[in-house]
């Protein structure tokens, strides 16, 4: 997106406004400093887990139930009001929301920590990613739709009670996970039946314990943005330092933080490939590394029992990238972002075409309507800056 799309902007989410046709609604930018990690990866983390388990069942009930256990559950929902959210999702198809956090003003409290007495302390976490993972009934593929952090929309708190517009970051910052849902659920008229939020400082370790994550780069580039580090024309092997250049990079993309979603979607499709073809479960120490980094580093709503997990992921055992569709929600422009006075640089959102995405995903024909807007998916893997 262009420089005002900074990683370390920020925004008091004081602004107010009635939603309109166009816009989107509103996002504090509380802005975090390592973009993308925060970010992006609450999918890649919660995606690599099921895989590894469904690959994994034949280990045992009791190993698989000892690493999940691992996983933070936080009473996310026991805030948002039943009348009023959009309808249960019908049949078994799922609706979960990813976000990134990172522990941006706090001092190293987890999030599921932090919640134990149920008093959220704006600021202190910020998340600059929110994803909405659709898993349809058959379990046979998955669609991955990003909200650019920079959305303009309806801000809503953790009892969803309107708050005004902004950048859509500034949810989760200012009202919590349970705000988070609240303004997605509004803004999509989607329920959203699980929330899965990961740590930053998890994804080197991830990477790492994965022996690495290869990526295809088109053509040479090099970020002095982040020490002049020069990806090359062709496969690139990626270890947990060098993904985390690869998924920050903005300033050298042509589409700056849109380019970045890309890059991001593109290493969670390689990530995915890596799991399914490599053999994790023969190999007991880099599959234990993996399961275990994965699981330290996943907070989710505790509605998710080990055995809901272990059943999903048996369910989607199969899932290969082929299976994976990448998206971004429709947007007015990809170029140039309106600015709003006291928010800065935004990004509006079409309307139209959000209710539409969201409608086909609430009635779980989904691929419908991605062959009719090519134009969202995220280009192929030898196709992505």
């Amino acid at each position: 997106m262009g420089d005002d799309h900074s990683d370390g902007d920020r925004q008091d989410g004081g602004s107010t406004g009635v939603l309109s046709e166009d816009d989107g609604e509103r996002d504090d930018s509380d802005t975090p400093r390592q973009g993308f990690v925060r970010r992006h990866k609450a999918l890649t983390v919660l995606l690599a887990l099921l895989l590894i388990i469904g690959l994994a069942v034949g280990a045992g009930f009791l190993y698989l139930d000892n690493v999940l256990d691992k996983v933070d559950r936080i009473d996310v929902y026991e805030s948002i009001p039943v009348e009023g959210r959009p309808p249960a999702t019908e049949g078994e198809a799922l609706n979960i929301l990813l976000a990134g956090a990172d522990n941006g003003d706090s001092d190293g409290t987890t999030i599921a920590e932090a919640m134990v007495d149920g008093n959220w302390q704006p600021g202190a976490y910020r998340s600059d990613t929110l994803m909405v993972l659709h898993i349809p009934a058959d379990r046979g593929t998955a669609y991955l739709v990003s909200i650019p952090r920079d959305s303009y929309v309806e801000l809503y708190d953790e009892k969803c009670e309107r708050q005004g517009k902004n950048k859509i970051n500034a949810a989760f910052s200012l009202y919590g996970p349970a705000g988070a849902i609240c303004t997605v659920e509004k803004l999509t008229a989607t329920r959203m039946d699980h929330l899965a939020i990961i740590d930053w400082a998890g994804f080197k370790d991830i990477t790492d314990a994965l022996g690495g994550v290869e990526v295809y780069v088109p053509q040479t580039i090099t970020d002095d943005n982040q020490g002049g580090v020069t990806f090359e024309q062709g496969i690139n092997e990626l270890d947990g330092e060098l993904a985390l250049k690869y998924v920050r990079s903005r300033y050298v993309l042509r589409e700056g933080d849109l380019g970045r979603i890309d890059r991001q979607q593109n290493f969670l499709r390689a990530m995915v490939d890596k799991i399914g073809s490599t053999g994790l479960v023969s190999s007991p120490s880099r599959f234990s590394n993996t399961f275990s980094a994965i699981a330290s580093n996943l907070t989710v709503d505790s509605d998710w029992s080990n055995g809901d997990l272990r059943g999903l992921a048996w369910a989607m055992r199969g899932i290969r990238p082929d299976d994976l569709t990448l998206m971004t929600v429709p947007l007015k422009a990809r170029n140039p972002f309106p600015s709003v006075d006291g928010v800065g640089s935004t990004v509006a959102l079409n309307r139209n075409g959000v209710d539409k995405l969201f409608t086909a995903m609430r009635n779980d024909v989904f691929d419908g309507f991605v062959d009719g807007n090519r134009d969202l998916l995220v280009p192929d893997s030898r196709n992505v800056q």
